[in-house]
């Protein structure tokens, strides 16, 4: 009854003339929120609320009918470009160095003398920058975009420098975490603000964008290896970032958050058990898989504790707050069936990916004789299947919501791929069917990128975005850590294997490049094998991950999906009741919808 009473009120608003000879106003509440915060949709300008800025006090509109003006006018065509130029180079660098290492890892092991520990240079990177996207995204609620932004270029440049002048791998490896850190600020902020400060009529290619910068990006990072410095490349966009943003009037307002309302000790929680989880497999692994010893059994049974205290807090944090506090991992999401099932399916590609692009390079050195250039050139069919695989994947779901089995055909892609590279034997002699291969796991990948970037727009809330975006790069990064310590692991026990059987020794595997000249063929041929069997056991190890995988992603399929377009006009529906409601509790919080300088 009361619905038809307001229908039948909403109608007589329309028909009654207005007082001043204008055309007649729309009745209806507001239904607008930040085209900013959104993947896509139209926003229409809407009166500010008053607030004071220094206390954060907020005075609610009179009445619900009262309108926000939340909307932005388009930046210059010319300021915009240079701005996503910025924004895309901090994304690619942050996602590079992921990868870049990959290549040098065998060099730098011969640098170092140790080879044992040398996954710990990538690992210090990934296991950082997946602890602190979400931390990022939510400091930058407090400080502005800006700020977050250039700071976290900052910290990137200036430890990317620092790790060209490490004197021992102990140091190289702080000095990559450290970078991680600063790459995490890059990948969040720039999912942010892209779509943020995007035209209305260009966010519909913004996810594709992504998609392919996110892929490729991973699988250039061995290919440039030492080509690039980052610190030309990473001073100059975050000088066109800076001398690009835009003025005040550009920028949408959004909703402030204060200090107090970071949630500190879950980001704290989880940097712990992803941390712990990870070393406990890595540091087994380098010692020749002591899994029976303390050394494996107190950092995971540590990390796991870490990981139960993390989702008992974010369970309190909801039950005692709501969304007062800006959780490190938003609980909401993850009820989300789909978006649940399209992060564990995330976390499955990423386990082989990033496993192939530590494991081959390394192979093609030590088994195929290749230089670090040539390892990382091998890797271009991977390149550019994923890009192909990135661009199929936002032409699937143009028209249609395909997201189901968009991230179904990843897996299988992937699972095909790696299936076909058990089949590599330990000839010296480089086969070409091995680069071929490479193919489906590169089309696999890209297929997933840009799927769960897509997914991760339209089954998270607006104002849950950046989190939701945060939480799918995580997984993927601690996917792919996962993998690159159970290559580590595998890798241990096939060299303990040959030492034991004494075959080699302990010092010719462990220093290869140095020792090369004592080595006998024989010799050479057990380490060609232990080395092979480490990339066809990796491999297999990958199929049965991706077929969890696949069970996970026939998950994100629901009956009732809609197009992507009108998904996205259903969260711009529901974050505008949210906000309306926000505004007529004067007790809030937050500080008021304002531009985010």
């Amino acid at each position: 009854m009361d619905g038809d009473a307001e229908k039948k009120s909403e109608a007589a608003a329309w028909d009654r003339p207005p007082a001043n000879g204008s055309e007649p106003q729309d009745p209806r509440p507001d239904t607008n929120i930040t085209s900013a915060e959104a993947g896509m949709g139209e926003p229409k300008p809407k009166p500010k609320p008053d607030a004071d800025t220094q206390t954060g006090e907020t005075t609610a509109p009179e009445s619900l009918g009262d309108e926000l003006d939340l909307s932005s006018p388009p930046l210059p065509k010319l300021r915009y470009s240079l701005l996503m130029t910025g924004l895309g180079c901090g994304l690619f660098l942050a996602m590079l160095d992921t990868s870049i290492v990959a290549t040098s890892l065998h060099t730098i092991a011969a640098e170092f003398q140790d080879l044992e520990r040398i996954n710990w240079v990538p690992l210090a990177y990934t296991l950082t920058f997946l602890s602190c996207a979400v931390l990022f995204a939510r400091i930058s609620d407090v400080v502005g975009r800006r700020a977050a932004f250039l700071s976290a270029y900052i910290i990137f440049i200036v430890f990317s420098l620092a790790c060209g002048w490490a004197k021992s791998l102990d140091q190289l490896v702080a000095f990559r975490a450290l970078q991680g850190i600063g790459g995490s600020g890059l990948y969040s902020i720039t999912m942010i603000v892209m779509p943020e400060l995007t035209p209305d009529e260009k966010k519909k290619i913004i996810a594709g964008i992504v998609g392919i910068v996110l892929a490729t990006a991973g699988v250039l990072g061995p290919v440039l290896g030492g080509v690039l410095t980052h610190g030309p490349i990473g001073g100059v966009s975050a000088i066109l970032f800076y001398l690009s943003w835009p003025e005040k009037k550009y920028l949408p307002p959004l909703e402030r958050r204060l200090w107090r309302e970071v949630d500190f000790l879950g980001s704290f929680l989880l940097v712990a058990s992803a941390v712990l989880i990870v070393f406990s497999f890595q540091n087994s692994g380098s010692e020749g898989g002591t899994w029976g010893e303390a050394v494996f059994i107190g950092p995971l049974v540590t990390g796991v504790a870490s990981l139960v205290a993390l989702f008992a807090w974010q369970f309190y944090l909801e039950r005692r707050w709501g969304d007062k506090m800006a959780a490190a991992i938003p609980l909401a999401l993850l009820r989300n069936k789909a978006f649940t099932a399209g992060m564990l399916t995330t976390m499955a590609a990423g386990f082989p990916y990033m496993l192939s692009l530590y494991v081959f390079p390394i192979r093609f050195q030590i088994v195929n004789g290749k230089s670090a250039l040539d390892a990382g050139l091998m890797l271009l069919p991977m390149l550019a299947a994923t890009a192909v695989g990135s661009a199929l994947g936002g032409v699937f779901n143009d028209k249609k919501n395909r997201l189901a089995e968009t991230m179904v055909a990843a897996c299988i892609m992937m699972i095909i791929g790696c299936a076909l590279e058990t089949t590599a034997s330990s000839d010296p002699g480089l086969e070409p069917k091995v680069l071929g291969f490479l193919v489906f796991i590169g089309l696999g990948f890209g297929l997933s990128a840009t799927g769960s970037t897509m997914l991760a727009a339209t089954e998270s809330t607006i104002q849950e975005h950046a989190s939701a975006q945060g939480l799918v790069a995580q997984v993927r990064i601690l996917g792919g850590s996962i993998g690159i310590a159970a290559s580590s692991a595998i890798l241990g026990v096939k060299s303990k294997a040959a030492v034991e059987a004494g075959a080699v020794s302990a010092s010719q595997l462990s220093h290869v490049s140095s020792e090369a000249a004592s080595v006998s063929p024989e010799q050479w041929a057990v380490i060609r094998g232990v080395y092979t069997d480490t990339l066809k056991e990796g491999m297999t190890v990958g199929c049965i991950v991706l077929a969890a995988g696949v069970v996970a992603s026939l998950f994100v399929y629901s009956r009732s999906r809609v197009p992507i377009e009108e998904k996205f006009r259903q969260r711009y529906r529901e974050e505008a009741e949210r906000r309306q409601r926000t505004a007529a509790k004067p007790e809030s919080p937050h500080v008021p919808a304002k531009a985010v300088v």
